[in-house]
């Protein structure tokens, strides 16, 4: 059984036109179908607008489908109790794009990380310190930073402590909305390598959404294509993806640019 079975997820939103009473449906996700196994990592691209957020939510638990079911851990999270609801959101994390919204300006990075221990976990005050440290510590920071605000951190150092929150009762599946798109080149790597750790060390499994290709091929297992609602293609390897003529992916992949400004030329353009 897969961790994650999105089935035939269909979404719409209404929207009134202005001075007339009939109501125009805006369809945001159409038929989306797919698997994500344990510990693999199914990156998700597409252009603004594609849906791939709302996807995101939609796997959630934040925005129910009008049609179809999402089954996490062979539940259906819109069909289930309480007691089992709860469960699975313990299994079940997100980081986001913006790393100073997804926070609490008030809050220190010490309590900011405890939030889920405190709602799950029945630990002293001396065993949830030390759990904090060590997750601080397994993203790259240290114990002189606990009593910081978001403030004093950069974006990636606060990044990093929204991933040691995401790690921190140890979910089977994270979903990273755009977790890096705010981030320079130098710290994006650095990011990457410590989310491919920690899903090698913890075997995490990952729904990477993303609009950079690049970014999305250095961490996943499979790439899926996003366009307008529509999962276009799924792709096994990185071969298969930059030989599909399917034209969505051939405007997708003339957006890749060379590494050096000197040779930034669209792809299949001389």
């Amino acid at each position: 059984m897969s961790l994650l079975q999105v089935k035939q997820v269909h979404l719409s939103f209404n929207s009134k036109k202005l001075f007339k009473e009939n109501t125009l449906s805006n369809k945001v996700l159409n038929d989306i179908s797919f698997t994500i196994e344990e510990g693999t990592c199914l990156g998700l691209i597409g252009t603004s607008g594609a849906g791939k957020s709302t996807l995101g939510k939609v796997i959630l638990g934040i925005q129910p489908p009008q049609q179809g079911q999402v089954l996490f851990q062979g539940y259906d999270i819109y069909n289930i109790g309480k007691a089992t609801q709860q469960k699975l959101r313990r299994d079940l994390q997100v980081v986001f794009q913006d790393s100073y919204s997804a926070v609490n300006p008030r809050m220190t990075a010490e309590h900011i990380i405890s939030e889920p221990l405190e709602n799950y976990e029945k630990l002293t005050k001396r065993e949830q310190r030390i759990r904090i440290i060590e997750l601080l510590e397994r993203v790259g920071l240290s114990e002189k930073d606990l009593k910081k605000y978001p403030h004093q951190f950069s974006g990636g150092q606060l990044q990093r402590i929204n991933i040691a929150r995401a790690i921190a009762l140890n979910p089977k599946l994270i979903v990273l909305d755009e977790s890096v798109s705010s981030l320079d080149m130098v710290t994006q790597g650095l990011i990457l390598q410590l989310l491919e750790k920690l899903k090698q060390d913890f075997g995490l499994a990952y729904l990477f959404i993303t609009h950079d290709i690049k970014v999305a091929f250095s961490i996943s297992d499979r790439i899926g294509v996003l366009e307008k609602g529509e999962l276009i293609e799924l792709y096994n390897s990185k071969d298969d993806f930059f030989s599909s003529q399917h034209p969505v992916v051939k405007r997708l992949r003339s957006s890749i640019l060379s590494e050096h400004p000197r040779f930034r030329k669209l792809i299949g353009t001389t």
